[in-house]
């Protein structure tokens, strides 16, 4: 296929009634706009349901199942190998556009060359503000978030810190990371900063993607003028913190994921932009 202006590239896993929400709400929003753009899907743990969905109702997308789970990371990855946008939207199958939001996202991020990732505001299907922006984490982060120490206020003071309380989440600013499930990126700024790293199978791949955007000096921005929907459900966090340890596979990915994290960047500073 030849170069198009814009890829939308989506990662699904055993959401077939949510994929087909999110891929209707591309081509409805789309269609009468001036954007050249493609659209493809990458899959984990393909479904049957799944791909009749593609077959029958979306053929014009490019389709990339995987027969196991193989983790968010390789499904960016397949999509960044694939695309041939010189911007790329990168979304989950859980993310319903809004009619002006990839006219608003192109024009900024082609008006702000150093912007390597942008991110649009994500709201709750009722409409309220989801937290999608956050500050890097520290380590206390992880334990504060997920133990009984949360109720002390030292604590309360660091996740607002963390959570960036302060923001009023109403104006363009530069983050340290947002959340992987909608961002938008210069192939640019890829070709520089490479893949997410493929140690990450669940969580934290964003937050070091995010990271390594700054450290080849491109900003992460978040850029509420513009908005999307998300159907977001937080697995890690069910059950409460030691049954969650207990029967939660989803914590464990999460706290080995840190692990890794904290490791990969020991001893190292932390990027400065404000």
């Amino acid at each position: 296929m030849d170069t198009v202006e814009l890829t939308i590239a989506i990662n699904g896993y055993r959401s077939p009634e949510l994929l087909k929400l999110c891929l209707g709400s591309i081509f409805e929003h789309l269609k009468d706009t001036s954007i050249s753009f493609e659209v493809l899907v990458t899959d984990s743990a393909t479904e049957e349901d799944t791909e009749m969905l593609m077959r029958e109702e979306f053929p014009q997308v490019r389709f990339f199942p995987f027969e196991k789970n193989v983790g968010f990371k390789t499904l960016v990855n397949t999509s960044l190998k694939e695309a041939c946008g010189k911007y790329i939207f990168l979304i989950n199958s859980d993310i319903i556009l809004t009619e002006d939001a990839l006219p608003k996202m192109l024009h900024y991020i082609k008006e702000h060359p150093t912007i390597g990732l942008l991110a649009p505001k994500q709201l709750n299907f009722n409409g309220t503000l989801q937290q999608s922006c956050y500050r890097f984490y520290r380590p206390q982060t992880i334990l504060y978030r997920r133990t009984w120490l949360a109720r002390f206020s030292f604590a309360k003071k660091h996740l607002d810190w963390f959570m960036m309380k302060g923001y009023d989440h109403a104006v363009p600013k530069s983050v340290d990371w947002v959340i992987g499930s909608a961002m938008l990126v210069t192939r640019e700024a890829v070709q520089k900063v490479g893949a997410m790293d493929d140690q990450f199978f669940m969580y934290m791949e964003d937050v070091d993607w995010c990271r390594r955007f700054w450290e080849n000096d491109y900003q992460v921005v978040y850029y509420p003028e513009a908005f999307v929907y998300h159907y977001h459900a937080k697995g890690s966090a069910r059950g409460g913190f030691l049954r969650s340890l207990l029967f939660n596979k989803l914590t464990w990915y999460h706290i080995k994921s840190a692990l890794r994290y904290f490791w990969k960047y020991r001893g190292k500073m932390l990027p400065h932009y404000e």
